[in-house]
């Protein structure tokens, strides 16, 4: 489009310093467009509107085509973005939007259907290295190779966040001394991993599935990925106990326990000694033997509930009030402890749930011994006779 001297309107969607505002005026600039450039999230329909007179103005007078670039297009709302489609439309402004958000989302399906989306990727290690390096040049600083590595995973793909921490960085070391990682870790305020709202929730699920899949490699990887970029322990100890009962479960009942007292001992002791904690319960989850019987349950029980109601039977109600027995309440109710085994056929569930099975067991060998146990109870209790 740039050596035609003919752009269209686009949209360009990318993370964070991937160079969408910088491009789109090398655009304008090597197609020999004139280039009005305003922000969706300090501009409003008035400077939409001036934007696009001027544009106008300079077509009809001198025959000047205009790109129209808006940052953060996504924080437009539909009558601003609407407001752009006439003229594109006719093709008195060519606009370029950029977005860190996902345009199908966030932009106009109208606006989107005369706009190309072109898609920017995180810039590459080798990429952020060449900058890296032309910046500390320009900076007349020495980056170490360990500091360099440090910078470029830090930035991940985002080219401005690695430039405003090496700047701080330069501030922060002694003249005529070299930048190390611990200066990259001071100029991040300790958190050399980049992280998002959208790599958190990356991360938090890569976390859960590691350990869902029994990689404790991966686990533990993925746990410190989210303390070095300061993730909150709290919040990651409270995930360990939710998965020890959704992906664990009665495989291995001890680790709701382990994984509840770890999370006790993360408020007890803090970070950064409270990192040895969650890797331990962190390994230990992820090498468990693993079942989602107590998931299913509670995804069938909620189904079951919500569908039928609660009519209890009539021998499990309260019978411990004046006039219950009259009601029918408790009557016929047969007490397990007095039976073999603690155990006698007895209905539990209301009528229309009776053919009902919540619980499907694992094959880990835990939960299959208490399955066993479990049956064996009922096998033994099976004579409705209480014990003398």
């Amino acid at each position: 489009m740039v050596q035609s001297g003919r752009l269209h309107s686009m949209i360009l969607w990318g993370p964070a310093g991937t160079g969408k505002t910088t491009l789109a005026r090398l655009l304008a600039q090597t197609a020999g467009y004139r280039s009005e450039a305003l922000s969706a999230v300090s501009s409003g329909v008035k400077d939409v509107r001036e934007a696009i007179e001027r544009a106008r103005s300079r077509l009809g007078e001198r025959g000047e085509l205009t790109v129209l670039f808006i940052d953060e297009v996504h924080r437009f709302n539909k009558s601003q973005q609407d407001l752009l489609l006439p003229a594109t439309e006719s093709g008195e402004v060519v606009l370029i939007g950029a977005t860190t958000e996902n345009p199908y989302f966030e932009v106009n399906a109208a606006l989107m259907s005369r706009s190309t989306l072109w898609r920017l990727q995180p810039l590459s290690d080798e990429a952020l290295s060449e900058l890296a390096m032309r910046g500390a040049q320009l900076r007349d600083v020495v980056v170490s190779a360990d500091a360099l590595q440090a910078l470029v995973g830090s930035a991940d793909g985002d080219a401005r966040s690695l430039l405003t921490t090496l700047d701080t960085a330069t501030v922060l070391v002694p003249k005529g001394e070299s930048i190390e990682v611990t200066t990259i870790a001071q100029a991040r305020d300790g958190r050399i991993v980049h992280q998002s709202q959208d790599t958190h929730y990356d991360q938090v699920s890569a976390l859960i599935k590691s350990v869902r899949g029994s990689d404790p490699d991966a686990a533990v990887y993925w746990l410190l990925t989210l303390l070095e970029a300061g993730e909150s322990a709290r919040f990651l100890a409270r995930r360990l106990v939710i998965l020890a009962s959704e992906d664990i479960g009665l495989a291995n009942n001890a680790m709701l326990t382990l994984a509840e007292s770890g999370a006790r001992a993360v408020e007890f002791v803090g970070l950064p000694e409270a990192k040895l904690t969650l890797v331990h319960v962190t390994l230990a989850l992820a090498l468990s033997p693993k079942s989602n019987s107590a998931t299913t349950a509670l995804a069938k029980g909620l189904e079951a509930v919500r569908a039928f109601g609660t009519q209890v039977p009539a021998h499990l109600r309260d019978a411990h009030y004046r006039s219950a027995a009259a009601l029918g309440h408790g009557v016929d109710y047969k007490y397990p402890h007095d039976y073999p085994a603690h155990w006698v056929e007895q209905q539990y569930l209301p009528d229309e749930q009776l053919a009902t099975v919540l619980f499907e067991p694992g094959d880990s060998a835990e939960e299959s011994e208490q399955v066993r146990a479990w049956r064996q109870r009922r096998t033994a209790g099976h004579d409705a006779s209480p014990v003398e």
